[in-house]
């Protein structure tokens, strides 16, 4: 009677005080002021702080935020994987997780939104580009006159290829994981996390070849940062499937009970639909009428 009455009659439950709240806060707000200090650095500014030039400290304050966030990810998800595998992820509790992956995934979906924006913005109004920068940005033509273009049937579509495979593979795992086919698992996961590191080589090395740069023109400043940003989420997503397969790998995922490997398929799947937006929008609608650099 007495275990009756101390068992929870509902799908809720409190957490324990954590501290992760306040040390992600914290360390954000290290990142912030250390990636301000450490851009005014590069450009041989200063950023002021209660008297001290913070652009002095050059980047070791963005990088103690760094490992902030970083400890705190870590904990703050061991503590959610600990609460789920101590039967507190009852079936509402699962739902409300998923809202918030759900939520999540839409903010970043106006993180991209922005880098679209601002891309379509000097694509499409190229003259009016060309007069409020008064200077030879884009010369009234998109692409910029003298900028040497990527070609988007060569390695922007072998990425293509290796995105859409992995996102191919990565439902394969989930599927497996459904019918409890641990090898299935492995294996899907595995081959998934191998095509995201090698998107990521072809990226670096599409990125070092480039016959543009960052600062050159409004044409490279829109064109890395739309697919720098995404690349940055591949690394992210790699990593998260990463650890699903290390936790795969230990047996930890169920039929019945897998939100970690749930968030970071719809993570992955996300990143492969953006890349397809970049790849008709940035790669090969946004380089009709350009020159394209030979060997690119």
């Amino acid at each position: 009677m007495a275990d009756a009455h101390a068992k929870p009659q509902h799908d809720y439950h409190i957490i324990d005080p954590s501290p992760w709240p306040f040390l992600a806060s914290l360390g954000a707000l290290i990142m912030a002021f250390g990636g301000v200090a450490w851009m005014q650095h590069l450009k041989g500014g200063s950023f002021p702080i209660f008297g001290y030039n913070m652009a002095g400290a050059n980047y070791w304050i963005f990088l103690i935020g760094l490992l902030i966030v970083l400890y705190t990810m870590y904990g703050w998800w061991s503590d959610t994987i600990k609460e789920g595998n101590e039967g507190h992820h009852t079936r509402v509790v699962s739902l409300h997780l998923r809202y918030g992956m759900i939520m999540f995934i839409a903010s970043e979906v106006m993180f991209f939104v922005a880098w679209f924006w601002a891309f379509f913005d000097a694509a499409l109004f190229p003259n009016e580009v060309h007069q409020v920068m008064r200077a030879e940005y884009t010369g009234g033509v998109w692409p910029p006159k003298g900028i040497e273009i990527l070609d988007p049937f060569h390695l922007p579509l072998y990425n293509t290829i290796i995105l859409l495979l992995s996102g191919t593979a990565v439902t394969w795992a989930h599927h497996a994981l459904l019918h409890n086919d641990r090898k299935g698992l492995v294996n899907g996961l595995a081959l998934t996390v191998g095509l995201g590191i090698l998107f990521s080589f072809v990226q670096a090395y599409e990125y070092i070849h480039a016959p543009f740069a960052f600062k050159d023109s409004i044409y490279g400043a829109t064109f890395f940062m739309a697919t720098g940003f995404h690349g940055f989420h591949v690394i992210v997503g790699t990593i998260f499937l990463l650890v699903c397969l290390f936790r795969a790998m230990a047996g930890s995922f169920t039929p019945k009970q897998h939100f970690g490997f749930e968030a970071a398929a719809w993570y992955w799947h996300f990143v492969d639909v953006v890349w397809l937006f970049l790849f008709a929008a940035i790669y090969i609608w946004g380089s009709v009428g350009g020159t394209i650099a030979h060997g690119h």
